[in-house]
């Protein structure tokens, strides 16, 4: 650890001094594009800039991508929007090899930048690297290790402006999300349970460039224009620097939401018959279900009053999971066991009817594994209604 620390202090040293007045140094910016890994936080890949300078042997990268699990709170400040990262300075070997032994690939375009755009660039580095600059306030769509990269390179091209190519039609925040958890629905799930309307709206260019293999193809057809009108593409060469194979991920769990949702829907048919049969409420089930709903309530409650984190104040969802059933819990066993009619099921059974046959128009896409979720639940209410008018 010492060791490392002063290997740090050294290539401090040597990018200050590169960056003051030093006019012959040879120095080389990449833009650095790392493919996505198998863990939900690396499912969408990274980005990250590499400076070279070859006159005093360097070769780092800067990364907006550090953060710590042992942050105190972490997962609640997450949940809430309020996540801090930093910028971390790392010599390129080291990254490499984490790449590398994450089965991650990695792409490199070298950036086209005069000698001018290059000192100002790692001027603006340096400075963002400060103890007081370098912790910033997290956001996944809006400002995030990838979106921060692009601006310190349009901010060091002084004399003039990047143009990037016509946008991608048809592209939302959570249509790019999608794309990168293929293969991942349970972690689809969870994320879609999170994002609201406003995740579906389309989104420009810029907007699109939070994600890491966004920005790698506008870059790639993107040019610089001077103030005197002269065009040079913004990248130079692109290559793959560390080409892996990808890890395979740990085999998780083996039935995908979907059949999950449906053999709950089952499982709430098969519930509501028995209990119509016998003619009486099992109240241990509502327990089991009411408090899961109104848990995942509580968790999309807090994310829609309270959380940060853009498109999720927009989400429907709230309709279906709110903290109302638990709350109601204790009054609902209460009235099983007493065997007393409860309007709450005659009023769930119509608010989930209406939830149901609003889905398709509410602006909102929704993972369809809700739709077997929701006609559980329906269900059930539907199952005590059967039961009372049996009696």
């Amino acid at each position: 650890m010492v060791r490392l620390r002063y290997f740090i202090i050294c290539l401090l040293a040597g990018l200050s001094l590169s960056a003051h007045g030093q006019q012959s140094d040879s120095i080389r910016f990449s833009l650095l594009t790392c493919a996505p890994g198998s863990e939900i936080y690396s499912l969408f890949g990274h980005t990250a800039i590499r400076y070279e300078n070859y006159t005093r042997h360097v070769d780092v990268v800067f990364n907006y991508g550090m953060f710590s699990f042992n942050t105190p709170n972490f997962i609640f400040r997450f949940v809430k929007g309020e996540t801090d990262y930093q910028l971390g300075i790392t010599p390129y070997t080291y990254f490499e090899a984490e790449y590398a032994m994450r089965g991650s690939s990695v792409y490199q375009q070298v950036l086209n930048l005069t000698q001018e755009e290059k000192e100002n660039l790692l001027a603006l580095l340096e400075k963002n690297y400060l103890p007081e600059n370098r912790i910033y306030r997290y956001n996944y769509f809006y400002d995030n290790c990838t979106t921060r990269a692009r601006d310190r390179i349009e901010e060091c091209i002084t004399d003039g402006q990047v143009v990037y190519p016509d946008s991608l039609s048809g592209k939302s925040f959570r249509s790019i999300v999608h794309e990168f958890t293929v293969g991942s629905s349970w972690d689809e799930l969870g994320i879609d349970l999170c994002l609201g309307a406003e995740a579906d709206k389309t989104i420009s260019k810029r907007l699109q460039m939070f994600s890491p293999f966004y920005l790698k193809y506008y870059a790639s057809n993107a040019y610089i224009l001077d103030k005197r009108g002269m065009r040079r593409p913004l990248v130079l060469e692109e290559t793959k620097i560390v080409d892996v194979e990808p890890e395979l991920a740990e085999p998780g769990f083996v039935l995908s939401p979907m059949a999950c949702a449906s053999l709950f829907l089952a499982l709430c048919v098969l519930m509501a018959w028995m209990q119509w049969k016998f003619r009486r409420i099992w109240w241990g089930w509502d327990i089991l279900l009411y408090a899961s709903q109104g848990i995942a309530g509580c968790i999309i409650a807090l994310l829609f009053f309270f959380s940060v984190h853009p498109t999720v104040g927009s989400n429907w969802l709230l309709i279906l999971f709110n903290p109302i059933p638990l709350l109601y819990l204790p009054v609902m066993v209460y009235k099983a066991i007493k065997h007393k009619k409860d309007a709450y099921h005659v009023v769930n059974l119509i608010y989930l009817t209406l939830f149901i046959v609003i889905l398709p128009f509410c602006g909102q896409e929704f993972n369809l594994t809700i739709l077997p979720l929701a006609l559980g639940l329906l269900v059930n209410s539907a199952g005590h209604i059967l039961v009372w008018n049996k009696k």
